[in-house]
């Protein structure tokens, strides 16, 4: 499993900055659970330097492959899904903001930041795929201007190249047999869930049901100094068979769109 380690690196650093994923981890450890990533999800901008093509290389040198392509007409993003040979391999999902579909300050803030990415870093996709904000320092003046036309751009200024939420696969629980379960566990501890268009996205007949936690807040170092915002979330999917028998390994546009908001607030 040489692809386990890049994995590794990506739960050391989403479980040390979000409580919440080590706490709900613990939780369902206590309940006799090994705890299986079902994906991790990166998000960018489709500038070629930064693209999904450029964050998928490391995986792709690790066997994965692309299934799925996918557009957010609303939301103005595309996203691709990978995955590798080994079934047991947690996907990747990767979406990126379509620029060009922004005002032209949009567009124009965003590229200065990929022009501020050091070159040792730009030119090495798996160095680009931690290095978090390399355009660093962030203003919370810039970030609210990001706020008003894009939430994920406003994201992605604020937290740049990390797994903004790793999803527990569902059905690999013992003690959880459906989405409904897992939400009744995770409010019985006090975690709130995303809402939008209920809190089960998907369903048997589109083969997949996901959850997510809403994004924990935390207050991140600004120039101005330190302010409360959305960060990263936990999602949770449970996969149905297709006709031919096998579990479903893509994404539902209509659902992952819903999953977006788990960073609106």
């Amino acid at each position: 499993m040489t692809y386990q380690p890049l994995f590794d690196r990506f739960w050391t650093q989403y479980s040390s900055f979000i409580d919440a994923a080590k706490h709900i981890h613990q939780l369902f450890t206590e309940q006799g659970e090994t705890v299986i990533n079902d994906h991790i999800a990166l998000r960018t901008f489709n500038d070629s330097r930064v693209s999904v093509e450029v964050l998928a290389k490391p995986f792709i040198a690790e066997g994965y492959v692309e299934k799925g392509q996918y557009n957010f007409t609303v939301k103005k993003l595309s996203a691709k899904h990978y995955e590798h040979p080994d079934e047991t391999a947690p996907k990747v999902f990767i979406s990126e903001l379509r620029l060009e579909d922004f005002s032209s300050e949009l567009q124009a803030f965003c590229r200065s930041l990929i022009d501020k990415i050091p070159s040792n870093i730009l030119n090495n996709p798996e160095a680009l795929l931690f290095c978090e904000t390399p355009w660093a320092p962030i203003y919370y003046k810039e970030y609210e201007k990001l706020l008003a036309e894009s939430q994920y751009a406003a994201w992605m200024y604020a937290f740049g190249y990390r797994a903004n939420h790793f999803t527990v696969n569902v059905n690999a629980l013992k003690n959880f047999m459906s989405i409904e379960s897992v939400n009744d566990f995770l409010k019985s501890h006090h975690y709130e869930l995303n809402s939008s268009d209920g809190e089960i996205k998907g369903s048997p007949k589109e083969f997949l049901e996901q959850s997510s936690t809403l994004a924990e807040k935390k207050k991140i170092h600004f120039v101005e100094g330190e302010y409360e915002v959305p960060t990263c979330y936990y999602e949770f999917a449970k996969r149905y068979p297709l006709p031919n028998g096998k579990l479903f390994q893509g994404f539902v546009e209509g659902s992952a769109d819903k999953i977006f908001e788990s960073t609106d607030k």
